[in-house]
């Protein structure tokens, strides 16, 4: 090969590396993007900061990765964990936080957020963990949670949800905690919940249940805790306990 050859090689693969790592960065500015513009529309949303954090240190002047509450991933670099619990934080959940596609943990518990959940949070298709205990969260339990195939961890604890526990709990396959004691729901333990195989603890006390325990929840094999007291439910548990 001669010289010249060999330098319009070099030239060309070049060009190639500096084509793809630019198409990358490109490709990486919108995303990181979306999770601050989720983020900020979370904080606009929050009508009462007594401690002024969020406003203070969630800026478009500093790296959203650097935020007090947020966890970034080192590969790709967006949030995969929001933890803003025990802020005394009051306001309500935008649909716009259902654009952290990469999210893996909410935690917003202990603050007194209100009012419901957006459907578009049925876009978190990598959450694994959701906690929102203890806050005014009302109306019914939404259906979507059903459609988060990896979700493990489930907090409603300690809120103002009403209803019916969703049947559709069943299709969480992965599901090992489910915690939605001290609420207002009604009607009978759902007999699928008995479908949960990872599910080691079930907590629904103080509630207004009614009806008799399915014996079906006895037979989960994976299953350590079972805490139903404070409700209306009736019946014999199996001797097998």
């Amino acid at each position: 090969m001669s010289r010249e050859q060999f330098w319009a090689e070099v030239a060309i693969t070049l060009a190639v590396f500096i084509l793809l790592h630019g198409h990358t960065s490109l490709a990486t500015v919108p995303n990181i993007s979306i999770d601050e513009a989720a983020l900020l529309a979370l904080r606009s949303h929050i009508s009462s900061h007594p401690n002024n954090i969020l406003p203070s240190n969630w800026s478009s002047s500093t790296p959203i990765c650097t935020w007090i509450g947020i966890t970034c991933s080192s590969c790709h670099h967006r949030v995969t964990a929001l933890d803003i619990s025990s802020m005394q934080l009051h306001g309500t959940i935008p649909p716009h936080l259902g654009n952290l596609s990469f999210l893996i943990s909410l935690d917003i518990s202990d603050n007194t957020f209100h009012g419901g959940f957006p459907e578009e949070l049925a876009h978190l298709r990598r959450l694994k963990l959701i906690n929102v205990t203890s806050n005014n969260f009302s109306g019914a339990i939404p259906s979507f949670f059903s459609l988060l195939p990896n979700l493990r961890f489930v907090y409603l604890s300690s809120n103002q949800f009403l209803g019916k526990i969703p049947t559709s709990f069943s299709n969480l396959t992965k599901l090992e905690v489910l915690r939605i004691q001290r609420n207002f729901l009604d009607g009978e333990i759902p007999r699928e919940i008995g479908d949960l195989r990872y599910l080691t603890v079930l907590d629904l006390q103080y509630n207004q249940l009614t009806g008799s325990i399915p014996p079906s929840i006895f037979n989960i094999t994976t299953v350590q805790v079972i805490a139903l007291t404070g409700n209306n439910l009736t019946g014999k548990l199996p001797r097998t306990i």
